[in-house]
């Protein structure tokens, strides 16, 4: 057990953690806070007004706005407010234009320290590269939170090889072709990673990968038998620490959901059989067109499986919920929903595969409590999951020729019933599970990276 005195010590220093204000980017460093806090220390959450997290979930954390809170501000009005063009513009702007902002509120936090305990260090999503410069002026250690997976890391930082050999340019006639680099790829995968302004996007790929290297650390939602060839090139290649703690093992991310979340299905699925349910979700920003959304309704009941189904409002394009469902959709053996909490869905025993795009906190949650996937990635990291988890892990099915009812039946049907999957699926959880005890590889990781702050 740990020595209360060092706890209580810890409790009078204080970490600054800054994520990214997109719901994929929020979970995991609220979790990582929570984490933090468990092992003693103090938290301040810096947050955008877009996007806020609600604090009354977080009593423990201390909450200060940051970036955006001058109202008098025109330059935020015309930041799109939803979907994937949201996410990349209003990154775009932070890294522009957030520096000085951030320093300010930093200069305000450092200076209140003798009063507030000191501050140890600012953990910030790596995307916000523009927070090492201004970490580095403070003298602040600075360490990142990769949200996304290893493998991920590895593919991102070879973009400028792949570049060089021409894979952006390929035309559709190529998409099926083996990425020769990376055998598990093809170039369909590479592209749909969304640098379609190429010049933006590689300057902002470029600093990111910069100021990574030049961070005190990086610290991953994964653990290392989950990666361990990515984990040996990610050492070779960012000679700094790495620390991997698999978050959904220690919190659950439903006290920082942005949505309000479903529980009335519950009655429902607790008189499901075992394993007899697909649970459906594709995450906070994707949409889809009504062409879409239909076959993915009709492919589910083709299955003739019991499915929990979390459809957002704005999920599809010009739709405000369910109005384009046929009638008598459901019947008894669906139910849709708003939004769920994901991870007590997943650890559900009725619960027997999720379809899912793929978004990291996702697969990972997934693969924490042994559920297979079907996998339908979209964009960014996602095509890089699914082929992970589908190629490399085998826990999956790649539904990856489009939403087509009939291909989205026979996935459906293979992954509920493929035992081969399941123990695959089965035996990832178990080494999860293992890694979390005292001589296993994440709790060791969790150790040193407490050691680590502690000590700087």
């Amino acid at each position: 057990m740990e020595n209360q005195t060092e706890s209580s010590g810890r409790r009078c220093r204080r970490i600054l953690l800054f994520p990214l204000p997109f719901q994929g980017h929020i979970n995991p460093m609220l979790q990582l806070g929570d984490l933090l806090y468990s092992k003693g220390f103090s938290i301040t959450i810096l947050h955008t007004n877009f996007n806020a997290p609600a604090t009354s979930n977080h009593p423990h954390f201390t909450f200060k706005s940051v970036l955006d809170n001058d109202p008098q501000d025109p330059r935020f009005l015309e930041l799109p407010s939803q979907g994937i063009a949201a996410a990349m513009s209003r990154l775009r702007f932070f890294n522009q234009f957030g520096a000085d902002s951030l320093r300010l509120e930093l200069e305000l936090l450092l200076a209140s320290s003798e009063k507030d305990g000191p501050i140890s260090c600012l953990i910030t999503d790596a995307l916000c590269h523009f927070t090492q410069s201004v970490a580095d002026s403070l003298h602040l250690p600075r360490l990142v939170l990769r949200t996304s997976s290893l493998f991920c890391l590895v593919i991102y930082a070879s973009i400028p090889l792949l570049d060089d050999r021409g894979y952006f340019k390929l035309g559709d006639t190529h998409l099926e072709e083996q990425v020769e680099e990376f055998s598990l790829l093809k170039v369909k995968d590479i592209l749909k990673i969304g640098i379609k302004n190429k010049e933006d996007s590689m300057v902002m790929l470029t600093a990111m990968l910069k100021q990574t290297k030049a961070s005190s650390g990086i610290i991953w939602n994964s653990f290392k038998e989950l990666e361990e060839p990515e984990l040996k090139t990610v050492l070779r290649d960012f000679p700094i620490p790495s620390f991997l703690v698999p978050f959904p093992k220690h919190f659950p991310a439903s006290s920082s959901s942005l949505l309000e979340q479903d529980r009335t299905f519950f009655p429902w699925l607790n008189n499901q059989p075992l394993n007899s349910v697909l649970y459906v979700s594709f995450g906070s920003m994707i949409q889809v067109d009504e062409k879409d959304f239909l076959e993915i309704a009709n492919g589910l009941v083709d299955s003739k499986q019991s499915f929990l189904w979390a459809v957002r409002p704005g999920f599809v394009k010009g739709s405000s919920w369910l109005e384009l469902l046929p009638d008598g959709f459901l019947g008894e053996r669906g139910r849709v929903v708003k939004w769920a909490p994901q991870q007590e869905v997943l650890a559900h025993d009725a619960t027997g595969a999720f379809w899912t795009h793929n978004g990291w906190n996702s697969t990972l949650e997934s693969i924490c409590e042994g559920v297979p996937m079907i996998c339908s990635p979209i964009w960014g990291d996602q095509p890089l999951n699914a082929r992970y988890v589908s190629e490399a892990l085998r826990v999956g099915v790649h539904l990856e020729y489009g939403w087509q009812r009939e291909k989205i039946a026979n996935a459906i049907r293979r992954v509920m019933v493929d035992e081969d999957i399941r123990e695959r699926a089965r035996v990832l959880k178990e080494k999860v599970d293992v890694s979390l005890t005292n001589s296993g590889s994440s709790y060791q990781s969790l150790e040193s990276l407490i050691d680590y702050i502690s000590s700087i």
